[in-house]
């Protein structure tokens, strides 16, 4: 049971997971609990990072009373989770709520149930000890925020590329002209070898610059969080010790510039860049991009049509408020993202659905056999790529509360082909019938079949700006 509240209005439940507790309707049901409990009370949380940057959301919340603060506590420590990881901190403030503070705080220190994320965003992205505070609203700080004009530029000859879990994926560009694009299988997640990655990064760079007459400038993207080019962290270099991380790993993009001649070079989270290729390919803003392949990787363009600081890494974002839900293997925790929008999604249903695969058969491979079982008109597949819409339905309806969303541009590997056009079907029933507004107001797209697996690198090859020098003149009047 998950606390003492009981989500309704599920009229649509996946067929392969019917205990599945979207977050969107569990959040509805609590809130309909605090408006009509006249004793409620604001909370808001602000997320500080080091250099000053506050993030603030505000809620309210039931009375402080014993009875309410399973709810309570669950309520604002999923909240605390999602907006950790859509926009990240260090310091987390809690104004309104001493008891649900004191206990976040046990839960986000290094022996508690978040520890993966205390480590993450403390010691490895932001290196600063992640706290859990108490304060009075009046001594919240002040939001601060900021966003950035990133990509768009296509000029001269340039190479883009983007670093999966299962595929690097090249582009070469001339002028905005695509005049190669290539996907290339490997298998970074648990390389010990740093030459691995690098030997493997080089090749699709060399490979694409085999197409062009000269190198302007590189645009990459890759899973992770990625400041200055440096790596703070990414799920692709798991495998690789600490030491060898902070020594070989970490500096390794600007390592690579040097060695490509210091031509411009600008690599960005994966999820910013599908984020910005939908924002392209459609000539529109207000863009939520969700690219569903070895993980879950997603970013964002504003109203504004400008990249926010934000982290917007919604594979570790909860979308499933049961006890009992999957488990990501990385963070230890239950219901995220990756889990329902990703090879790893596929592979745990098609358990359910009935299909055997090989213990050690790789999840790329399940994908591709499930896609093809799928085209052969196979139900049980059907049944998985149904099953992941549903679960996508309550999910944008989640998000929507988080994001201002017009355009939602749906990327990755188990988007191509018949499978996704099931995925948005059946996410577009759900809006439809559950989510009316949402409906008439978000649209669902999706780009071609090339750019679904090549998009992002072409948008990243458009991240760096390259300096014009101005003509020199004769000096004659």
């Amino acid at each position: 049971m998950v606390t003492e509240i009981e989500p309704d209005g599920m009229t649509v439940r996946p067929a392969l997971d019917p205990g599945f507790v979207p977050a969107v309707l569990w959040n509805r049901a609590y809130r309909k609990r605090v408006a009509a409990d006249p004793q409620s009370r604001p909370l808001v949380i602000a997320l500080q990072r080091p250099d000053g940057t506050c993030f603030t959301h505000e809620a309210d919340i039931l009375p402080d009373r014993t009875e309410h603060f399973a709810a309570n506590l669950r309520f604002v420590e999923r909240m605390v989770k999602f907006l950790l990881w859509q926009k990240g901190g260090t310091r987390i403030f809690i104004a309104g709520g001493e008891r649900i503070a004191a206990e976040l705080a046990g839960i986000y220190s290094a022996g508690g149930a978040r520890a993966f994320d205390c480590d993450l965003f403390g010691r490895k992205m932001f290196r600063e000890t992640l706290k859990v505070e108490s304060v009075r609203i009046p001594e919240l700080p002040e939001p601060r925020e900021s966003s950035v004009r990133l990509g768009r530029h296509l000029d001269g000859c340039r190479i883009g590329f983007d670093l999966g879990g299962s595929d690097r994926k090249s582009a070469a560009l001339i002028d905005g002209k695509l005049v190669y694009s290539e996907e290339i299988p490997w298998d970074p997640y648990f390389q010990s070898d740093p030459q691995y990655h690098r030997d493997g990064i080089n090749d699709t760079l060399r490979r694409a610059a085999d197409k062009l007459p000269r190198v302007d400038a590189i645009g990459g993207s890759a899973a992770g969080c990625y400041a200055n080019n440096e790596v703070l962290v990414a799920s692709l270099f798991r495998g690789v010790s600490e030491e060898d991380f902070e020594r070989k790993i970490r500096r390794i993009f600007p390592e690579l510039k040097a060695a490509w001649g210091n031509v411009p070079f600008e690599v960005a989270n994966d999820g910013e860049v599908a984020a910005l290729a939908g924002s392209m390919a459609i000539d529109d803003n207000s863009v939520l991009g969700i690219s569903m392949g070895t993980s879950q990787a997603a970013g964002y363009v504003n109203p504004e049509g400008n990249i926010t600081s934000w982290l917007n890494e919604l594979a570790f974002v909860p979308v499933d408020y049961r006890d009992d839900a999957p488990v990501d293997e990385w963070s230890g925790d239950r219901g995220c993202g990756v889990q329902y929008f990703s090879q790893q999604a596929v592979a745990r249903l098609a358990e359910t659905a009935g299909l055997d695969f090989e213990g050690d058969m790789p999840f790329a491979e399940r994908l591709a056999e499930v896609q093809h079982l799928l085209v052969q008109g196979d139900e049980r597949a059907r049944r998985i790529f149904e099953t992941i819409g549903v679960y996508f339905g309550y999910s944008i309806a989640h998000y929507a509360e988080f994001y201002e969303i017009g355009n939602l541009l749906i990327l990755g590997r188990v988007t191509s082909g018949e499978g996704g056009e099931v995925i948005i079907e059946r996410a577009g029933g759900v809006l439809r019938e559950l989510f009316p507004e949402l409906h008439d107001k978000i649209a669902l797209r999706t780009p071609g079949e090339k750019d679904k697996r090549h998009g992002q690198a072409i948008a990243a090859a458009s991240l760096p700006e390259i300096e014009r020098r101005p003509a020199m003149g004769t000096g004659l009047a």
